[in-house]
């Protein structure tokens, strides 16, 4: 019997998925807007139908599994960071041996990639730990070698715990999330209270979370929103659950939606210079980090 199960999703579709949800502005459009009151939903959603079958599939499961009790399960078998310790170069060379088989007309590795991101970065002058967070930000994705699913690692982060906003990609893939048949869960605040901020509220398990953990002892506020939000689409790029933000997390948000061009549209096929641009990175990674961090 054919065997009709979809590919399964590489890492880069994700992201090309994002370009296509999102398509850079052009350089003339108006300044950027959380919300767009004239677009309408079914010009949101016409992304939805044109998806790929591996990203279709990805969704499914990401809807389906991320419950809150697997987020306090995931967050209590990783956040203890107990798995190793490596210097920020050592992290960046692991994931480097992640190997994005969906691409094979590339010669790019994960570790060029986030190099063209901050290279970008630093050539528009943003602050040195902007350009770092740029470098480190997708570090979190050493899940996969850990052996957790994509679903699991990648893809646009949302709450648990409360009603999932209709903002969501992909949505009609909850009724297949058992947290549907608790009642608690599908209201608007869930287990939260309104304003309680987002360092209160339990997002869907994946690298962000991980790597902000991993680093947020060492980097500046602004940063660590980025790392921690910038798969948080339903909030930075269409304004869901303003409801649980408090003033400090609108405040901070500014960097978050900075920072997402550099993470979507600085992709090329040029391959950066790692020997000529060491030393700079070095300097810059000696600046924030220990020698070590625990992972």
């Amino acid at each position: 019997m054919k065997d009709t199960k979809p590919p399964a999703m590489g890492l880069d579709e994700w992201e090309d998925f994002l370009k296509e949800r999102y398509p850079e502005a052009a350089p003339a459009a108006e300044p950027f807007r959380a919300t767009n009151p004239a677009k309408k939903k079914e010009e949101f959603r016409n992304y939805e139908a044109n998806a790929r079958p591996s990203v279709r599939e990805f969704y499914r499961q990401n809807h389906r599994h991320q419950t809150y009790d697997f987020v306090q399960a995931k967050r209590k078998e990783f956040l203890g960071l107990s798995r190793r310790e490596m210097s920020v170069w050592e992290a960046l060379e692991y994931l480097n041996t992640l190997v994005d088989d969906s691409d094979p007309d590339t010669d790019l590795s994960q570790l060029d990639h986030l190099l063209q991101t901050a290279e970008q970065i630093r050539h528009d002058c943003h602050p040195r730990w902007f350009i770092l967070a740029g470098l480190i930000h997708d570090l979190g994705k050493i899940l996969c070698l850990y052996g957790e699913p994509q679903w699991a690692v990648v893809g646009d982060t949302f709450p648990v715990g409360c009603a999932w906003s209709d903002k969501i990609v992909f949505h009609e893939f909850f009724a297949d999330n058992s947290d549907r048949n608790e009642a608690r869960y599908q209201q608007k605040l869930g287990v939260y209270d309104e304003g309680c901020g987002l360092d209160a509220v339990s997002m869907s398990w994946g690298h962000d979370e991980y790597l902000y953990n991993v680093v947020k002892d060492y980097m500046p506020v602004g940063a660590l929103y980025m790392i921690r939000y910038h798969s948080f689409y339903p909030a930075h790029r269409d304004g869901a659950y303003n409801y649980l933000m408090n003033d400090n997390d609108r405040e901070m948000f500014k960097w978050v939606r900075a920072f997402n061009p550099y993470d979507l549209y600085t992709k090329s096929q040029e391959k950066p210079d790692l020997a000529k641009l060491r030393p700079f990175y070095d300097d810059l990674i000696k600046e924030y980090f220990p020698t070590k961090l625990r992972w």
